[in-house]
Order: structure tokens, then sequence, then C-alpha cells
């Protein structure tokens, strides 16, 4: 489910700020932006997101700022002694009566320790990071709580829809068998006429009932009805996710394939392509449901 979700927490050492963006994925797909600082808290706040949230395709970002008094660079005195000496030494060579000047001394190589500047220990930066993180998730549940209700009010549209289809197919269906024995005797009759062959009744039945039987699709339509009611529970009770409510659409599938199939109907076919429609609505959107 797409979203967005920020989440900030300061603390003595300075502060932390997490921004996770969400797009939709089947599974849950964490891409991490730390710093080099951070690195090594990567893997347990990987493992804290994954707690939290199942599905989705994050990209996460993540800032420390440091507080100001952590800010100032060392200076390594001893070398900067070093080069003082040093100095002093060529002055003395060169005959010169030039002072040494201390900010010069200070912009040599080395003269500040600049390796650990603004750094802080992970451990202690931790604490402040799991509560960006977890605001940031509580940000990101609630923007996608509020789309997450429109597309279940979707989701059930297309329910609904697939349902008045399904009932249409099953009124229809009885009339195909009728409407294939009439054009059926009214071939044979004009076939016949005049040729003195004896087509009784019974052959005539025994042809409608070999139809009946390979076009019947009762069956599938039951199936079709008891998925229905199986995903419309499982949308509620949110039992095992989109996973589940996935499976249930591919025996949907399934199913109203066989009745397109099946079917020698202009009718039942356009009923067909409006659930297979709806279906294919309802794939997209259930990939977003954890």
């Amino acid at each position: 489910m797409t979203g967005q979700g920020t989440g900030r927490a300061a603390g003595e050492i300075g502060s932390v700020a997490v921004e996770i963006r969400s797009v939709n994925h089947r599974g849950l797909r964490i891409n991490l932006r730390m710093g080099d600082r951070l690195a090594a808290l990567e893997g347990r706040l990987e493992q804290l997101i994954r707690g939290e949230l199942n599905r989705g395709s994050l990209q996460v970002n993540v800032s420390f700022v440091p507080a100001a008094h952590n800010l100032a660079a060392p200076i390594n005195s001893t070398l900067v002694l070093a080069y003082a000496q040093e100095l002093h030494r060529l002055r003395e060579s060169l005959m010169s009566d030039d002072p040494i000047d201390l900010a010069a001394l200070l912009q040599l190589p080395g003269a500040i320790d600049t390796s650990d500047s603004g750094s802080a220990d992970p451990e202690t930066v931790w604490p402040l990071l799991r509560r960006a993180a977890l605001a940031a998730i509580e940000n990101l549940d609630q923007m996608r709580a509020v789309e997450g209700a429109a597309m279940v009010d979707a989701i059930r549209a297309d329910c609904e829809s697939i349902e008045q289809q399904r009932v249409r197919i099953l009124e229809l269906a009885p009339a195909v068998v009728e409407q294939y024995r009439e054009r059926l005797e009214a071939r044979v009759s004009q076939f016949l006429q005049g040729r003195g062959i004896d087509f009784g009744p019974l052959d005539l039945l025994r042809e409608v009932q070999i139809f009946a039987d390979r076009c019947d699709i009762s069956e599938e339509l039951t199936r079709l009805a008891s998925h229905l009611r199986m995903f419309a529970e499982t949308l509620v009770t949110g039992e095992a996710g989109g996973r589940k409510l996935d499976f249930i659409i591919q025996e949907m599938f399934r199913e109203t394939n066989t009745i397109g199939s099946k079917s020698a109907d202009a009718r039942i076919a356009a009923a067909v392509v409006e659930i297979k429609c709806a279906i294919e609505r309802m794939r997209e959107l259930v990939q977003n449901i954890e």
C-alpha cells in the first residue's frame, strides 16, 4: 500500500529523523539509507520494521544531527607542537624573524582531527532511532488506513458486481439448453425433409442431453458463490491478510474461465467479461492488504 510516514526523536547527543515511503509490493522489501555513521544499526532497524509491517516496498531514509557540543573537532596538540618545533628550527636555519602563525599551523594536514567530528556511538543513538522509526511507522499506518478504507469499499463494490453477474448467468443458463434444442430440432427437420430418414424425439433428446452435460456450469457457479462468501469473510476478519485473498481470487478466476469456456451464449460471455474485469481490479487492490 502506498503511503508516507515521518518520525523524529531528540536527546542530549542530537536528533534523529526517519522518513518511510511505501509503494505497492506483494511482499516486504526494505531499502535503508542511513549514512556510514549509523551503518552498524541497519540490521537492528530492519528487524524493527519487519516486526511492524508485512507488505510494501519501503524506502527508509535516516538522518542524524549531532548536538552542538558534539560538533567541535579536537586539535591534535602533539602534531601541532611538532609542526611548531620544525618551523622554529627552519626559521633559525633561514635566520628569519617571521613569527609562527598559529592559524596557519592549524591548517596543516592532521592538525585538526575531523575523523570523529559529529559522530556518536551507535549504541547511544539507537534509542533515538527506535523512537523515531516507531513514530514514522505509526504515521505511515495512519495514512495507509485512510487509503485502506477506500480500497476495501472498492473491493466490496467489485464483489457485488461479480455476484450480480453470477446471478444473471444462473438465470440465463437454463435458456441456453432450450435454445439449443429448438435450433437443433429446426436444423434436423430441415435437413431430413424429403430424405426419408427417421430421427425420433429420443434421438433429439439424447443430443440435447449431451449438449447440456457439456455446457453445464451449475457447479462452477456454486463454487464461485462460495469463493465470494469466503472472500467477504476474510476481508472482514483480516485472517492471513492479502495472501489468502489473493489465493481466493485465483480460484474465482479459474471458475470464471471455466464458465466462459463452457458457455456458447453471447449474453453469458458478456457477463463473464464483466466478472473478469472486476476480478482483475480486486487482484491489484489486494496486493496492498496486509
